[in-house]
């Protein structure tokens, strides 16, 4: 098709937004934080990394001491400790659930009263940071937040693992129907009026008894005085969800070729494509190098197992290998290692070609000889994705 991207620096160059899914353990937060390091690196603007997985490998990647809500820029010494210096600036934040919740509020509420008023609720204390929706939710909430401001060229998110990140997109949609929903509605009715018709005693005498009148009077009162903002949350919901479907905005899935996060990353495109969002690319970790499909190599494999007792003896005596019988034994296996890593890499192959049909773009990421850790590695691979 004309005009995809061939290389993950155009894919990114056209965007605003670039949300990294992908299940745990792939390489998901490193391959975020690479992508933008790059940017920043060769592309030039504000580049900013937002982490929504709470694991902060991120902070130690990027050399910082440690960041949360606000976000940090990755000094101009850290680059230079890799050798480079950056066209633009990379910045990163890391969600802050509670923070953010406080902020919303603030920003949301009729009046300062009712925001304080909110804010202390002893089960406001526990909704913003608990609530089975509340870290999702306001995810959503600090990326429209961040691009509204205006102040980065490029906002890359990272996601928690897949079937999580499925909540993250859903949930600004859940978290209206849950604030018009009919429970709600009947714990609130109480505090309205002390009149409680005989549709709703039964169940405030049950409530009664399990919950604590005390703790009846906290939640209706927290939700009476949340509804107050029910009118931005819908309104926000939908913002967002006009943000993810932005022609600027694109999703990125992270994934390694075993096969519980390629089933994973099948499920998760579906997803995708059921939900209309962008798909801009596949990127996938740890894959095998290509001189495994080499059939010149195969061939020389296959010629060494047939032939490793003539190939050992044949072997001049001043290389002190020791017995040729030894030494053919290890050809065989060294040969064999080889061929068994060429049906690897060839089931690589054909699933990499079925995971194409759907992004823009498929990266691939070979294994790496160390972790990465630092700024450096974080670059290093970069440029495997970029070019």
């Amino acid at each position: 098709m004309p005009g995809r991207p061939v290389s993950m620096e155009q894919l990114v160059a056209a965007k605003e937004v670039a949300i990294f899914c992908g299940s745990g353990g792939v390489g998901k937060t490193t391959t975020a934080a690479a992508v933008g390091a790059m940017a920043a690196l060769k592309q030039g603007g504000k580049v900013l990394v937002l982490t929504v997985d709470p694991a902060r490998r991120l902070a130690n990647a990027l050399g910082l001491e440690g960041f949360g809500n606000v976000e940090r820029r990755v000094p101009a010494s850290a680059f230079a400790g890799a050798g480079t210096k950056p066209r633009g600036e990379l910045w990163a934040a890391m969600l802050d659930t509670k923070q953010s919740w406080d902020d919303l509020v603030r920003r949301h509420a009729p009046d300062a009263d009712t925001a304080h008023r909110i804010l202390v609720n002893p089960l406001y204390q526990n909704v913003s940071g608990r609530f089975v929706q509340s870290h999702d939710y306001i995810a959503m909430e600090r990326l429209y937040q961040l691009h509204c401001e205006g102040n980065y060229d490029l906002i890359i998110v990272d996601t928690p693992p897949t079937r999580n990140a499925l909540d993250f997109l859903e949930a600004p949609d859940r978290m209206a129907d849950f604030f018009s929903s009919r429970f709600l509605r009947l714990l609130t009715a109480q505090a309205r009026s002390r009149l409680v018709n005989m549709a709703t005693k039964p169940f405030y005498q049950v409530a009664d008894r399990i919950l604590g009148s005390q703790f009846l009077e906290d939640i209706s009162e927290f939700f009476i005085l949340f509804q107050t903002m029910y009118g931005g949350f819908v309104a926000r919901a939908r913002a967002v969800e006009r943000l993810l479907h932005d022609r600027h905005t694109t999703f990125v899935v992270v994934s390694t070729l075993e096969p519980a996060p390629v089933a994973e990353s099948e499920f998760f495109i579906r997803a995708l494509a059921e939900m209309k969002f962008h798909l801009g690319a596949v990127v996938l970790n740890k894959v095998l190098p290509d001189y495994l499909l080499d059939p010149v190599a195969r061939a020389a494999a296959e010629s060494l197992t047939s032939r490793a007792p003539e190939v050992a003896a044949a072997l001049p005596e001043s290389l002190e290998l020791g017995d040729p019988s030894q030494v053919a034994r290890v050809l065989v296996e060294v040969a064999d290692s080889f061929q068994r890593f060429h049906v690897v890499a060839q089931r690589e192959t054909e699933e990499r070609a079925e995971l194409a049909a759907e992004p823009d773009l498929v990266a691939a990421v070979p294994y790496f000889d160390s972790d990465i850790h630092d700024l450096c590695g974080l670059l290093r691979l970069g440029e495997s994705l970029w070019a």
